[in-house]
């Protein structure tokens, strides 16, 4: 039998590898198929709301990237606090910041904040509450 406050269910390591893919295909998805592949046009929409439309396209194609270089850096798990504090930064300024000048453009207007909380809660419960018990299962 296992000790106290583990999951039985669940194997070692499970649940924070889950995790770590997890969060990074959001950052594939949103990088590669919203802003690189241009599939959502309203990414760049947004980026011209708030920093102009005469480099938009260029702009938004280098914040995909930008996405899917964290992706890669979430699953290598190199510095993987700072990589976490990172995106918890990124995350929250980039919404605070659509949540006041584009509201309009997002998929869920000001409610896109508080998906972003919640992105935000699962990212720093990767980090900190399913990599601890891990680590101190060993």
């Amino acid at each position: 039998m296992r000790g106290a406050g583990t999951l039985a269910i669940i194997s070692r390591g499970t649940l924070h590898k889950f995790g770590t893919w997890s969060i990074a295909i959001v950052w594939v998805a949103n990088g590669l198929f919203c802003k690189v592949l241009n599939m959502v046009p309203r990414h760049e929409q947004i980026v011209a709301r708030i920093l102009g439309g005469e480099y938009s396209l260029i702009l938004t194609k280098a914040i995909g990237f930008s996405e899917i270089v964290m992706a890669i850096w979430v699953l290598s798990g190199f510095r993987s606090r700072w990589c976490t504090s990172l995106q918890v930064f990124i995350v929250l300024i980039m919404n605070i910041i659509e949540f006041l000048l584009a509201p309009d453009l997002l998929q869920w207007g000001r409610f896109n904040l508080l998906f972003a909380l919640l992105f935000i809660g699962f990212v720093w419960a990767n980090e900190v509450v399913f990599k601890r018990r891990i680590e101190s299962e060993y």
